[in-house]
């Protein structure tokens, strides 16, 4: 598995970006396994990943056999590619690279070399095919037009939001954005949209009109609030939710129109307490996890995803509690412009900046202003001994960050 790791990391940063004709090529040569199964698509700048964790949850609880692919990783490069929860098996990863990997001495005649992501991509359609998988939920890259995801056809294609970021890439204005996630959106097929600012639900709009695409959007054609759902495939009340975070029923009102809608497509029964089950039960790793009774760990990686954790933070401060925050970045993002968001939007709140074993992670030097803690494991460490039932430790920033101290957490734990 090492060596394949290291033939993916070498193609990191590689062509990115550079339309879709290399990857659909690539398919092509592959004998086009992403026709093999129905696909909902899913972008967005924030909500991906929870509101695929939801229909994961859904699906799986009405027997089906559900493929997903999702990134970053949290914990392994395996768990991008899962079945029912269970990530790719090193030995299928390793099989299916080399198969990519014979594919491409014939790619190269005409292309470029692929790049990490096209490679992972690649692996999980060989995948899903082969597992004969009943539909795949695929979580776009960036953007979503010339992501190398959307060489797919999905019946439908869902957005969770849309906010600033990556605008070196996808254009420095929300309606640039919303071209660039509306891009997934395939003639006569459906489309679900959030709640989105009003330039950008106008692009999507316009966007559906133009391909006769039947298109569903938040708090117009179905709603929750207050744990109730209601939209004209169904009605349902006093749902809970397995996500902390209020605007979490956002993202589980997305998943459920988008599960309903695929069901009712099949002609398939769906179950009232089986979707009530799934809601609860639903579990997303690095995103405002509950990993011990005090400590929360949140991959909020840019600002519209810190506005959440501010706001939840909030909510805990008005219930009584003392929140703390560490942070953890990569010299790379914006990490002056959301330390300023924290301390303008929190003031009482301790905020503690820290390094971690990521190449490229913050250092004492590129932080001024801010108290820093050397080492993070003795600072959660002495945190643990330390607090009462009202202490709250908020761990967030980048997601290496998170994934490397949940990693610690838990190994910690089975140690102990």
């Amino acid at each position: 598995m090492f060596e394949v790791e290291e033939w993916l990391h070498s193609r990191i940063g590689l062509n990115f970006r550079s339309g879709l004709g290399r990857i659909q090529q690539a398919v092509d040569l592959l004998g086009n396994p992403e026709q093999s199964y129905p696909i909902i698509h899913v972008t967005g700048t924030n909500g991906k990943g929870s509101t695929i964790a939801f229909m994961k949850e859904l699906f799986m609880r009405h027997g089906k056999k559900v493929a997903t692919f999702t990134s970053p990783h949290i914990v392994s490069i395996n768990d991008r590619i899962c079945i029912n929860g269970q990530p790719i098996a090193d030995a299928d990863f390793i099989r299916l690279a080399e198969q990519v990997r014979e594919m491409e001495k014939t790619l190269v005649q005409t292309h470029d070399q692929l790049s990490f992501f096209e490679l992972l991509t690649l692996i999980a359609f060989l995948y899903f095919k082969e597992q004969e998988v009943d539909l795949v939920l695929l979580e776009v890259g960036i953007g979503g037009l010339l992501d190398t995801t959307n060489v797919v056809t999905g019946e439908i294609a869902v957005i969770t939001s849309i906010g600033l970021d990556h605008q070196e890439t996808l254009g420095d204005s929300l309606e640039a954005i919303a071209e660039q996630k509306a891009g997934i959106f395939k003639a006569g097929k459906k489309a679900v949209i959030a709640q989105l600012p009003p330039e950008a639900r106008i692009v999507c709009q316009e966007k559906a009109e133009s391909l006769a695409v039947d298109l569903y959007q938040a708090d117009k054609d179905f709603s929750m609030l207050n744990g109730d759902f209601s939209s004209s495939l169904a009605n349902l009340s006093q749902l809970k939710i397995g996500l902390e975070g209020a605007y979490q029923q956002e993202n589980a009102a997305l998943a459920l129109q988008a599960f309903l809608l695929f069901m009712r497509e099949g002609k398939e029964v769906v179950d009232e307490q089986a979707v009530r089950q799934a809601l609860a039960k639903t579990h997303w790793a690095g995103r405002l996890e509950r990993i011990r009774p005090q400590i929360y760990l949140d991959g909020a990686h840019n600002l519209p995803a810190l506005t959440r954790l501010v706001e939840f933070i909030k909510e805990k401060e008005q219930g009584g509690y003392r929140p703390q925050i560490l942070f953890g970045a990569l010299k790379r993002k914006d990490y002056q412009g959301m330390l300023c968001y924290l301390t303008e939007n929190l003031p009482q709140v301790e905020l503690k900046v820290t390094g971690f074993d990521y190449q490229g992670s913050l250092e004492e030097t590129d932080v001024t202003g801010h108290d820093i803690v050397p080492s993070y494991r003795e600072f959660i460490s002495n945190f643990e001994e330390r607090a009462d039932t009202q202490d709250l430790l908020f761990v967030t920033g980048s997601l290496y960050f998170i994934s490397e101290v949940r990693s610690h957490l838990l190994a910690h734990e089975q140690i102990n």
